[in-house]
């Protein structure tokens, strides 16, 4: 047989070299995709699958439970409570009709219809059930329906198992006691802590939010068993404080009404603990609600007991008097040859009331809270000394009790005196420092001449209850105990025979000093007079420090009697921490010779 030939070879040929060429693309390809699932799967598992899953991933912040503030006893000044956000994704009752299915209390399953599910929910909500179809409805991913609610109202809720609705943590801050201690307790703003304790003690409050993160697909619906992350929430820390509640209370209805009834500026009240220098009241006239701050005149929310400075006036004369005794220049009973004025290095100083010459003692100088015997005593220090003695009662000095605004007010070195203000300082003009600085130097003498730093924070408690006490600074010695047992029998004198009657209590020996001085007005020049009564008890072995500050009362000075708050507030603090009365009679010197 002849072979074939011709154009049925060349079509051959044609057929066979195009299959040829499709194979090899065919190959080709596959090679390039099992390449590329082997990049996918082997080379770069995480890659593309986790930039994938990355878009799907939704985070939510899960808010920290803040700490609270408790009193000495353990009172709620101030507490966070658990609260829920009822909130609903509308899409998932979007394809289900009027109806759903849950189970029953006994594990069957029944029909459920909206209208009976908005009837349940309103009932538990107290809300229109019309007005939760409104909310339950629609196309929307994510909708309130119910903002802080209980913990209890939110398993209620749950409960009714409507589709898409779920519950978001959120926390609720209350203050239980109202205006109590509000101006040390502070409270929270739209942008966070604002004032008092809130604001200073924030970072320890505020706890560590944590998250829950997970999948959502397409339609914005979360993903049933895919990636579920949380971050654990860190609840804050606790203070207790060592305000006495009810004693604060007391207090600001006591300072409150003497305000109102001299028609006074501001007062206030700080209430100490002779060995401890604990602060167990600090009491405004006004004090801000943290429930409603708005309520309050911004200048009247923070603690003015330390944020405001002013001339204390005599009752600073004890400095004098104490470290003119350390130093041995005098006793109580040092005589001194008195008139109305006396004139020292060209400046002449008077006393407040008109008198002839007089033979005083030194005890009698501060009973009478004469300025011409103060400067003679006081003339014996040295500008350098008398500077000295008061940094060390802590005058100029910052207290650091923990509020915010806090001052240390104002004492300028010696080299910057005049030569008035080298005497004035001797009885408390020239200078300047807050209620709880008075109170600090009365707590010295109190304490037999050891100076102990003020505090207000007696412990944290963590986030699993345990309490730890703040640690405190040890005492200073300023004076010796025999120099501050002289001072305050002179203190006593003053009770008994001087300016400081209007304070004393029937069961309890006191020991006192007033304080007047002219305040400075707002354009310079002075304006009205600050007012103060400091006073110690029970002298047989002080237990509390009590000041009082009146700011520009109107009338006659001689009938505006601080004393008569010293005298209601110290006895509170006595009676209610069960101190005895005094069964001794009261250790005084006499006034004159």
């Amino acid at each position: 047989m002849a072979k074939t030939s011709g154009p049925d070879n060349h079509r051959v040929a044609i057929v066979t070299g195009r299959l040829r060429t499709g194979l090899i693309l065919a190959l080709v390809l596959l090679v390039a995709l099992g390449t590329r699932l082997f990049w996918v799967q082997a080379v770069d598992p995480d890659g593309m699958a986790q930039s994938a899953v990355d878009k799907r991933l939704m985070t939510v912040t899960v808010p920290a439970l803040r700490g609270s503030i408790l009193d000495s006893k353990g009172n709620y000044l101030a507490r966070s409570v658990e609260r829920f956000d009822i909130v609903v994704d509308q899409r998932l009752s979007q394809d289900i009709g009027e109806e759903y299915k849950r189970r029953d209390a006994e594990g069957k399953l029944q029909d459920v219809t909206f209208d009976q599910a908005f009837g349940e929910l309103g009932a538990i909500l107290g809300q229109d059930p019309d007005t939760l179809r409104s909310a339950l409805l629609g196309d929307r991913g994510f909708n309130f329906v119910a903002k802080t609610v209980t913990p209890e109202i939110k398993e209620k809720v749950l409960a009714v198992k409507f589709p898409g609705v779920y519950a978001d943590r959120t926390t609720l801050r209350t203050y239980p006691s109202g205006a109590v201690g509000g101006s040390i307790v502070g409270f929270l703003g739209t942008e966070g802590a604002q004032e008092g304790l809130e604001l200073t003690q924030d970072e320890i409050l505020a706890g560590e939010a944590g998250s829950k993160t997970y999948e959502i697909g397409g339609d914005g619906i979360r993903i049933p068993y895919a990636t579920n992350e949380d971050v654990p929430v860190h609840d804050g820390e606790s203070l207790k404080l060592s305000i006495d509640q009810d004693l604060q209370w007391f207090a600001q209805q006591t300072i409150a009404a003497q305000v109102d009834e001299y028609g006074a500026e501001w007062g206030n009240i700080v209430v100490m603990e002779a060995e401890t220098a604990r602060v167990i009241a600090l009491a405004e006239s006004t004090t801000v609600d943290p429930n409603n701050p708005g309520d309050t005149p911004a200048d009247s929310r923070k603690a003015r007991s330390v944020t405001d400075s002013f001339e204390p006036g005599s009752t600073t004369k004890v400095i004098t008097m104490a470290a003119a005794i350390e130093q041995g220049l005098i006793t109580p009973e040092s005589h001194f040859e008195l008139d109305s004025t006396y004139t020292v290095d060209g400046q002449t100083f008077k006393d407040a009331f008109e008198h002839g010459k007089q033979n005083m003692t030194a005890a009698g100088v501060l009973a009478k809270s004469m300025n011409t015997g103060t400067v003679q005593i006081g003339q014996q220090l040295t500008p350098q000394e008398r500077y000295d003695w008061l940094r060390k009662f802590g005058i100029g000095m910052p207290l650091n009790v923990g509020l915010n605004g806090e001052t240390s007010g104002l004492l300028p070195a010696p080299e910057n005196w005049d030569g008035r203000q080298q005497y004035t300082v001797l009885f408390g003009q020239g200078l300047t420092q807050t209620a709880l600085h008075t109170a600090s130097v009365y707590q010295t003498i109190a304490n037999d001449g050891v100076r102990i730093q003020p505090s207000i924070i007696d412990s944290v408690i963590t986030e699993d209850g345990t309490e730890q006490p703040v640690e405190k600074e040890p005492g200073t010695r300023v004076v010796s105990e025999d120099t501050a047992k002289q001072v305050q029998h002179m203190l006593e004198t003053v009770t008994q025979d001087g300016s400081g009657k209007t304070g004393a209590l029937k069961q309890y020996r006191v020991g006192s000093k007033t304080g007047t001085a002219e305040a400075p007005g707002p354009n310079g020049g002075y304006s009205g007079s600050t007012l103060s009564y400091a006073g110690i008890a029970p002298m047989e072995d002080p237990k509390y420090v009590v000041v009082v500050t009146l700011q520009r009362p109107q009338g006659d000075l001689y009938y505006i009697i601080p004393g008569q708050s010293f005298q209601k507030v110290m006895e509170q603090a006595l009676v209610s921490n069960n101190v005895p009365p005094s069964t001794g009679k009261p250790e005084t010197y006499p006034i004159e010779y």
